[in-house]
């Protein structure tokens, strides 16, 4: 991330993430409660489910935006290798960075930035780019 350029205001950045939200083929109710509401929406398969439904996700994805400054506009769980995770998909406030925060991958996938959440192990938890598919209205990591 780029912290030398010149910070975007919040309204912005969420119109943004609103943007990627479309891009990514969410389903359109999740991003007008997203848009009006500012709840996020987490994935487990395609399946959707509001953040504030489960509160140890809700406030991982706050502590996650306060001490990165990003913004969280969605979130994946998923097991890989029997480990739980949480992919945390994230805009920066630094619009320099914007171009390269979704980038499609063709056949309905893209690469996301997003911060993964490694729930059994926090020592490997980490910021990268991640491949996810977009179906159904949902979006569930592949890689």
């Amino acid at each position: 991330m780029n912290e030398t350029t010149t910070p975007i205001n919040e309204e912005e950045r969420k119109n943004k993430a609103i943007q990627l939200l479309k891009q990514l083929g969410i389903y359109k109710p999740f991003i007008e409660g997203f848009k009006k509401d500012d709840h996020v929406c987490f994935f487990e398969e395609f399946s959707g489910f509001w953040v504030y439904q489960e509160p140890e996700i809700e406030a991982k994805m706050h502590e996650i935006e306060n001490k990165y400054n990003c913004k969280v506009y969605a979130i994946t769980h998923e097991y890989i290798n029997g480990e739980e995770m949480y992919s945390f998909l994230i805009l920066t406030k630094y619009p320099d960075d914007w171009d390269n925060l979704v980038l499609n991958a063709g056949h309905n996938e893209f690469y996301a930035t997003a911060y993964v959440w490694n729930k059994d192990c926090e020592d490997c938890s980490e910021f990268g780019d991640i491949l996810i598919e977009s179906s159904f209205g949902g979006i569930k990591r592949l890689g």
